[in-house]
C-alpha cells in the first residue's frame, strides 16, 4: 500500500510538471487572412525588395515640445532604423531582429544609447515600410494571421486582420505571452488591399504586460520603381500623434548595408523578457 502511495504522488508530480512545460502548438492562418495579405504584398511590389531607404521631413511632438527636421528611414526585412535630425538634436532607434538575436538601441541629443527591452522588439522593427510588415507574416511556419472582418474606421471602410508571431518548441504559458507582444492589427484598403494603417502595443521597459498602444497611418501612396511606397507617415502613441513624416525620396534596392543596423550595445544587455 505505500508502494503504490509513493507511486501515485510521484506520478502525480510528474503531470504537474509536464503540464508546466507543454508546448504550445502553432496554430494555422486563416485561409482569407492568408489570401488578403498575399493580396496587399502583390498590390505594394510585384517584385522582390532587399532594402529601403526613405528621406523626408519630420514633425516630432512630445508634450511640449513641438519641432521639425529632416528624417532617413532605413530596412532590410527583419532590421529597421530611423534617424531625425531636429531643432533640439539627433534622435535615433535601431532595431535588429534578423539574427540568432534580436537587440535594439535608441538616442536623443546627448548620443548616449540606451537598450530597447527585449518584449519590445517582437512587432516591427521598420514599422514604417509595409511591405516588410506584411512579408513578416507571409509566408511563415510561424507566424499566424486570422481574418477579423470589414469595420469602419476613421470614417472609411477597411479590412481588419489580426496576425501575430508563435513560439512553437517554450513552454504554452510562455508561448502565449510572447505571442500576445507580437500581435499587429493590420487595416487594409478593400478596394487597392493597401494598407491604411497598422496598430500593435510598446510596453515599459519593466512591464511587460502593461500596454501601450500604437498606431501607425499610411497615405500618399507613389510608384517607385514598380512599386508602391507610402509618401506620409504618421506615428500615433496612446493615441496621440506623435510623428508625422513626409517622404520627398525613397530608394529600393539600393544595396544597404548590414552594417546600417549594428547595434552599439554589448551582448550582456539582451537579456530575456523581463
Amino acid at each position: 500500500m505505500r508502494f503504490r502511495f509513493v507511486l501515485a504522488v510521484s506520478l502525480l508530480t510528474v503531470g504537474f510538471s509536464l503540464a508546466s512545460v507543454a508546448q504550445q502548438a502553432p496554430t494555422a492562418s486563416s485561409p482569407q487572412a492568408l489570401q488578403l495579405l498575399q493580396s496587399a504584398i502583390a498590390a505594394l511590389s510585384s517584385a522582390p525588395l532587399n532594402d529601403v531607404t526613405l528621406t523626408g521631413t519630420a514633425r516630432r511632438i512630445a508634450g511640449s515640445d513641438d519641432e521639425t527636421g529632416t528624417a532617413t528611414l532605413k530596412a532590410v526585412p527583419g532590421a529597421g532604423r530611423i534617424d531625425l535630425n531636429l531643432s533640439s538634436g539627433p534622435r535615433s532607434e535601431i532595431q535588429n531582429v534578423s539574427g540568432a538575436s534580436s537587440a535594439g538601441t535608441w538616442s536623443g541629443p546627448d548620443g548616449i544609447s540606451h537598450p530597447i527591452a527585449p518584449h519590445n522588439l517582437l512587432a516591427q522593427p521598420s514599422w514604417w515600410f509595409p511591405i516588410f510588415i506584411l512579408s513578416k507574416f507571409v509566408p511563415s511556419q510561424n507566424a499566424a494571421a486570422v481574418y477579423v472582418g470589414s469595420e469602419n474606421r476613421s470614417g472609411n471602410s477597411v479590412i481588419h486582420i489580426s496576425a501575430y508571431q508563435q513560439f512553437p518548441g517554450r513552454p504554452s504559458s510562455v508561448a502565449a505571452r510572447l505571442q500576445r507582444l507580437s500581435e499587429t492589427q493590420i487595416f487594409l484598403n478593400p478596394s487597392t488591399f493597401l494598407p491604411e494603417a497598422i496598430e500593435f502595443s510598446t510596453h515599459p521597459d519593466n512591464d511587460s504586460s502593461l500596454d501601450i498602444p500604437i498606431e501607425i497611418d499610411f497615405s500618399d501612396y507613389r510608384l517607385v520603381t514598380g512599386s508602391l511606397v507610402p509618401f506620409h507617415i504618421q506615428k500615433y502613441i496612446n493615441n496621440t500623434m506623435t510623428l508625422d513624416i513626409q517622404i520627398q525620396h525613397a530608394a529600393l534596392n539600393s544595396g544597404v548595408s548590414p552594417a546600417s543596423f549594428t547595434i552599439p550595445l554589448p551582448s550582456d544587455v539582451l537579456g530575456g523578457l523581463r
